[in-house]
C-alpha cells in the first residue's frame, strides 16, 4: 500500500488569483501539439520544453534526447510524455538529482513541471517523501498525473511559469532560471582551493603567511625554478658581453 501525499495548505500565489487581464507578451506563444502543422512549430515546442525543464544553462547538445524528439515529431508521444522523458533522462538526473538533496530536487521539479514555487516547507517535505519512497520515476509520474498539471497544461501544452507578470505591476516575479542548479548543501561539499594552490582539508581558504608558505611549499619545484632562472640570467649576461 503506497503512502498518500502528505497534506499541506496552499498559500496565496499569483497563479491562484482569478485572471481577468487581456493576454499579453508574458503569455506563452508556443503552439500546442494539437495544432502544429509543420517542422517549425514542432521545433518551437521541443525547444520550449528543453528550456523549461533543463533551463538555458543546461541546454547543451550532449543533453539532447534525439529519440524522444523523433517520437514527438511523428506524433507517437504527447508533449506530456516528452516532458516525462526529459525529466527521467540521464542528463537531468546527473545535473539536478545527483547534485541536490531530495528537498531541493522536489522544489526544482515543482517549479519546472507545475510552473510555480512551492507553497511552503510542508509541501517540499511532502514531495520529498514521495521521491524517497517511490524513486525518481514514481515522483515524476505523480507530478505529471496530478490534477494541477492536467488542469494547467494537459497533454499537449509545454509547462510554463504561471502568472509571473501581473497587470499594473512594474516588476514581476523572478524567472525560475535565476535559481541556482544546486543548493548550499551540495556546494559546501565541493573542495575549494586554498590561496596557496592546494586544499586545507576543510574545504576553506587558508590565510597567506610566511610560516604556512614555507611549511607547504614544494621545494623540489622551487629549486628547479631557481636553477632555470639562474641559467636564463647567465645566458643573457653572456649575450650582453658578446654584443659589446
Amino acid at each position: 500500500m503506497s503512502i498518500p501525499l502528505l497534506a499541506y495548505q496552499p498559500s496565496s500565489q499569483n497563479q491562484r488569483v482569478a485572471a481577468y487581464e487581456v493576454p499579453g507578451d508574458e503569455y506563452s506563444r508556443v503552439p500546442t501539439a494539437e495544432n502544429y502543422l509543420n517542422s517549425y512549430d514542432s521545433d518551437m515546442i521541443i525547444n520550449a520544453a528543453y528550456r523549461q525543464i533543463f533551463h538555458e544553462q543546461q541546454m547543451l547538445a550532449s543533453n539532447r534526447q534525439v529519440f524522444l524528439e523523433s517520437q514527438l515529431r511523428s506524433g507517437q508521444i504527447t508533449v506530456r510524455d516528452f516532458v516525462r522523458g526529459l525529466l527521467l533522462s540521464d542528463s537531468f538526473r546527473r545535473l539536478n538529482f545527483e547534485s541536490n538533496n531530495n528537498y531541493r530536487f522536489a522544489e526544482i521539479c515543482i517549479q519546472r513541471v507545475l510552473g510555480r514555487s512551492v507553497y511552503n516547507e510542508r509541501e517540499k517535505i511532502a514531495w520529498s517523501i514521495v521521491l524517497a519512497t517511490k524513486g525518481i520515476k514514481g515522483f515524476v509520474d505523480e507530478l505529471l498525473n496530478s490534477n494541477e498539471y492536467i488542469n494547467s497544461f494537459g497533454h499537449n501544452f509545454v509547462p510554463t511559469q504561471k502568472r509571473r507578470i501581473l497587470p499594473q505591476h512594474r516588476q514581476g516575479e523572478l524567472p525560475f532560471e535565476r535559481m541556482a542548479r544546486y543548493g548550499t548543501t551540495y556546494r559546501d561539499q565541493l573542495p575549494q582551493p586554498s590561496m596557496l594552490g592546494g586544499f586545507n582539508g576543510l574545504g576553506q581558504f587558508e590565510n597567506l603567511n610566511l610560516v604556512t608558505a614555507i611549511s607547504k611549499a614544494n621545494w623540489g619545484i622551487v629549486s628547479m625554478l631557481g636553477i632555470s632562472a639562474s641559467a636564463i640570467v647567465l645566458f643573457l649576461l653572456m649575450l650582453s658581453s658578446w654584443a659589446h
